[in-house]
């Protein structure tokens, strides 16, 4: 994290651990305002690499799911970074700020996935660092989003992966079920944002962006799933994060294969749990009642209602059999499905 950011935000009241900024009140309270009210977010979760050189484009499109041509100085995109068997290393927002382009990460994955990259660049003209400590990234979701941030800038991204670059900043629009903007910036800018959104807004904690994240079904990959996932089996082809024409990249032939030969499995489903076990990335899901592993958690946080709200990998199966599904350490954990709010159709064998 920016330590120009850090210390502003540790002065605002924040309690930062690890680098994470941690709930202003208590999560299920945070849970029900975000759901509720317009909020402010330090994505202190989340982390920077900047790709740079001539041969970046070119480089890019080589590695990733998405068709990366797609991205502009004015439109964003999700996409994967798979390994050679077809299974996601990450899963990451890439945009475009001042020629350079920029994947937005879980912050965990940031020096594992530059590591990565580097064997791959060889003689390419291509350069990349990580950007987390240069800028600040915050969030603004809510019904008065929109409203706030006209008062602010001359104009801004009207559609879901539009980028407006004003001066200092880039404004990223991304899913959600109201308006939700990411900011990414120099310190000395975002400082004074925040603290004028800060009179019209509630803040809330990293966890609370990932809660409107899994609301949203956006897919995420940290490091308890590192490569556990092929990417339709996060729904990635279902929130545009997925090509199948832009030609070769690693694991292209297996991802292809399950489009086009195979019969998908496993898929992501949006659902609730009652329980007061914290569900982590990576944890098993079992039919109650029995040994037979059905699914793994893709992420979970706390719900305002109670439990924890969550996106998991299942078995299409034993969903579709209606089996009751609980998390690995308890039969009485039985997970309850929730619509997401896409449609993810399923190809015939």
């Amino acid at each position: 994290m920016n330590s120009e950011w850090q210390d502003f935000l540790n002065s605002a009241g924040a309690q930062i651990e690890n680098g994470i900024v941690q709930p202003f009140d208590s999560p299920r309270q945070e849970a029900k305002t975000v759901t509720e009210q317009t909020s402010i977010c330090a994505l202190s979760h989340l982390g920077l690499i900047r790709i740079g050189g001539e041969d970046a484009a070119n480089f890019l499109q080589n590695q990733f799911t998405n068709d990366v041509r797609e991205v502009t100085e004015s439109n964003s995109q999700l996409s994967a970074w798979c390994s050679p068997k077809g299974r996601a290393l990450t899963c990451f927002r890439l945009f475009m700020m001042d020629g350079y382009y920029y994947m937005l990460l879980p912050y965990a994955l940031v020096s594992p996935i530059r590591e990565r990259l580097a064997r791959y660049v060889l003689m390419s003209r291509v350069t990349q660092e990580e950007s987390s400590d240069r800028f600040a990234t915050m969030g603004l979701a809510g019904p008065q989003a929109e409203e706030l941030l006209r008062k602010l800038f001359t104009t801004i991204p009207a559609g879901i992966n539009e980028v407006l670059h004003q001066v200092g900043c880039s404004i990223l629009r991304v899913p959600g079920s109201f308006p939700r903007f990411v900011i990414v910036g120099e310190a000395a800018r975002l400082i004074p944002l925040w603290l004028t959104l800060s009179t019209k807004t509630q803040p809330i904690a990293s966890n609370c962006w990932r809660l409107l994240d899994i609301q949203a079904g956006l897919p995420s990959v940290y490091p308890e799933t590192v490569e556990a996932f092929v990417p339709q089996m996060i729904n990635l082809q279902a929130v545009g994060g997925l090509s199948f024409t832009k030609g070769c990249y690693p694991g292209q032939e297996v991802v292809a294969r399950m489009q086009y030969l195979g019969k998908l499995k496993r898929r992501m489903y949006r659902a609730i749990v009652d329980t007061d076990i914290f569900p982590k990335p990576g944890d098993g899901l079992r039919i109650s009642g029995s040994d037979h592993r059905t699914g793994k958690i893709v992420d979970a946080q706390p719900a305002a209602q109670g439990g924890y709200e969550l996106l998991a990998v299942m078995e299409i199966a034993s969903v579709e059999a209606a089996e009751k599904i609980c998390l690995e350490s308890s039969d009485e954990a039985i997970i309850r499905f929730m619509e997401l709010p896409y449609s993810v159709e399923q190809k015939e064998s």
